[in-house]
């Protein structure tokens, strides 16, 4: 079987529910409109799932241009805004570093408070953002953890449920960007040293190291359990720290991906498991 992309997912409000795509746009900030937003308490500091699980219960929608947004979240009416890119520049800070983000107003900020049950703010990536990620191959990215592209095969969570004592997992709880399909073993995605898709090329970065997140049920917005990270721990420990599980990948050419379509891989590198690659 033909390896082929078999799910394009954007995520435009970062930690909130994904947004699945038949096609997008690839610029080298990632798939289109991917973690240009964020919710950030009262001082700045982000919102993440590790602690605010209920994100994953928030479904945003955004137009092609990235001039409307909408959320949507059970029990809630949904908030329609227009994006602003003029308001003044706020600092905010994603795991200890210092960014800026354009505030988008009262209407969301009680709207996303109200939903949470804490004080939050929503605010957008500057077009002016100069960000610069780490890895292997250094890249650009708006709010994501790190690298622009997170990149899974279904053939690693098949080996992952595979070992897992109890139901399986599904996709969501990894959160990636692009799922590849037809790869006849796991964790190939740890091997590629670039990819080509579509007119778009991507370059490895680093491994993606798992946290807390991959607890929650993307579904319900709750924590449900020890998995799977603690089937994980038994076979895809890295030597940085942490487990592994998917690659992520800067974009060395933009393009238009979508489903369907078939990655080639000119180099491939050993196995980076066991290297000292940063999470």
């Amino acid at each position: 079987m033909t390896a082929v992309i078999s799910e394009l997912i954007s995520y435009p409000v970062k930690g909130c529910a994904g947004v699945w795509l038949s096609e997008t746009g690839l610029g080298y900030a990632g798939l289109a409109h991917d973690r240009g937003f964020l919710v950030v308490d009262e001082n700045g500091t982000f919102r993440s799932q590790r602690r605010d699980p209920r994100l994953a219960l928030i479904r945003p929608a955004i137009d092609t241009c990235g001039e409307r947004l909408t959320l949507r979240a059970p029990g809630f009416d949904d908030l329609r805004i227009a994006v602003d890119l003029a308001s003044p520049r706020r600092e905010v800070d994603l795991f200890g570093q210092r960014y800026r983000g354009i505030d988008q107003g009262d209407a969301p900020a009680e709207w996303l408070s109200s939903v949470l049950g804490k004080a939050s703010r929503l605010v957008r990536v500057p077009p002016e953002h100069d960000r610069v990620t780490d890895g292997r191959t250094p890249g650009t990215s708006g709010y994501a953890d790190s690298s622009a592209v997170h990149v899974i095969s279904r053939a690693s969570l098949d080996e992952l449920n595979r070992r897992l004592n109890g139901p399986p997992i599904p996709m969501s709880r990894f959160r990636p960007n692009i799922v590849i399909d037809g790869w006849d073993e796991p964790h190939l995605e740890d091997r590629v040293h670039r990819m080509v898709v579509g007119d778009a090329e991507l370059g490895y970065a680093k491994l993606a190291i798992r946290c807390a997140v991959t607890l929650v049920d993307q579904r319900s917005g709750g924590k449900s359990g020890p998995e799977p990270l603690r089937t994980l721990a038994t076979y895809r420990r890295a030597a940085a720290g942490g487990v592994a599980f998917g690659a992520k990948f800067s974009v060395l050419r933009p393009g238009t991906l979508a489903v369907g379509d078939a990655p080639t891989v000119p180099i491939w590198a050993d196995s980076q498991l066991s290297e000292n690659v940063p999470g």
